[in-house]
C-alpha cells in the first residue's frame, strides 16, 4: 500500500474572524499563507499549495485534510499549474483532498490547471462533506500538456473524482473523468482541437446569485456559439456553409444537482487555456467582496 504524506488545515473563528488555527505539511508539498488578501474588512483565509521541484513526481502520493469551521471562509489555490512529470514504469501519482465545511461556511478551491507531461499517470480524488447551509466552489481542470514540446494529450492516464456528501453521508454529487490512451483511439483523437477541459461546481446560499448569473451567461453564450445562420431563398453562400461546418472554439454546458437544485455544475471545453482563464475571471469576478480578491486575477 502506497504511503501518503498528509497535510492538515483547520480554519476556525477566532475573535469574530476566519483564522487558520492549524497548518501542517510535509515534503513533497507545503502551504503558503499570505498575511492578508484584500481590505481589512475581508474575512477570508487564502492558502497556496506548493510542490517542491515545481510539480508532482512519478509515484508521489499527497493527501490534505481541510476543515472550515462554522461561519468561516477559506480559499485553497495554487501559484501556477500543477505539473505531473513523466511516469517511471507504471507508477501513478496521486492527490487526495478531504474537506469538511461547517454551517454557514464557504470553501473555495480554485487551482490552476493540471498539466500532465508525456507518459504521466495521475489520479486525483476530492471529497467534500457539507452541512445543509454550507457553500462550496471548486474548479477542476486539465490542459493538453506542454505545447512548446509538441505534446498534446500525450500522457498515459488522467483520472479525477469529485464527491459531495451532505450531512456526512448522503451523496448529492458524484463525478469521475477518465482519460487514458487506447490502442484504437488516443486521447488526442477524441478531444481533437480542444486544449483544455474544465468543470466548475457552485453550491450553497452564499453563491446563489452567482449560480443564477452563470447559468444565464452560459445559455446566452452557447445560443450564440451554436446558432445556425439563417439561410434565405436561393443557394447558401460558401461562407454560410463553412460556418455551419466549423466547430466552436469554446463549448460550455450547465445543469443543477442536489435537493431543490442547490448546486450548479458547468462543464467547459476550449481550444485555448487562455479562454478558460478568461471565462473563470469573468464569471467569478463578483466573488471579490466575499474573498477579498477576484479569483484567477
Amino acid at each position: 500500500m502506497v504511503h501518503m504524506e498528509r497535510g492538515k488545515l483547520v480554519v476556525e473563528r477566532v475573535e469574530g474572524k476566519s483564522t487558520l488555527t492549524r497548518c501542517y505539511s510535509k515534503y513533497p508539498f507545503k502551504f503558503i499563507v499570505p498575511n492578508k488578501v484584500g481590505t481589512s474588512q475581508t474575512d477570508a483565509v487564502w492558502i497556496y499549495t506548493i510542490t517542491y521541484g515545481g510539480g508532482i513526481v512519478s509515484g508521489d502520493s499527497i493527501a490534505c485534510d481541510v476543515t472550515v469551521g462554522d461561519g468561516c471562509t477559506a480559499v485553497l489555490t495554487t501559484q501556477s499549474s500543477t505539473k505531473v512529470y513523466k511516469s517511471i514504469g507504471s507508477k501513478c501519482s496521486e492527490q487526495l483532498l478531504e474537506a469538511c465545511i461547517g454551517k454557514d461556511a464557504l470553501l473555495v478551491v480554485i487551482p490552476d490547471p493540471v498539466t500532465c507531461f508525456s507518459t504521466a499517470r495521475y489520479s486525483q480524488t476530492q471529497n467534500f462533506k457539507i452541512a445543509a447551509e454550507s457553500s462550496l466552489l471548486f474548479v477542476d481542470w486539465i490542459t493538453s500538456g506542454r505545447h512548446q514540446n509538441g505534446e498534446k494529450w500525450a500522457f498515459s492516464q488522467y483520472k479525477s473524482t469529485n464527491r459531495i456528501l451532505l450531512e456526512g453521508d448522503k451523496p448529492i454529487f458524484l463525478d469521475t473523468i477518465l482519460l487514458e490512451q487506447e490502442s484504437q483511439c488516443s486521447i488526442s483523437d477524441r478531444l481533437q482541437d480542444y486544449q483544455a477541459i474544465a468543470m466548475i461546481v457552485l453550491l450553497g446560499p452564499k453563491l446563489k446569485l452567482i449560480q443564477n448569473q452563470i447559468q444565464e451567461d452560459v445559455k446566452t453564450l452557447m445560443s450564440q456559439q451554436l446558432r445556425v445562420p439563417s439561410i434565405g431563398s436561393g443557394t447558401p453562400s460558401k461562407s454560410n456553409s463553412n460556418h455551419q461546418l466549423s466547430k466552436p472554439s469554446f463549448v460550455a454546458s450547465c445543469s443543477t444537482f442536489g435537493p431543490k437544485g442547490i448546486g450548479v455544475v458547468i462543464r467547459v471545453a476550449s481550444m485555448t487555456t487562455e479562454c478558460v482563464y478568461n471565462f473563470l475571471q469573468h464569471q467569478l469576478a463578483s466573488m471579490e467582496p466575499l474573498l477579498g480578491a477576484p479569483p484567477y486575477r
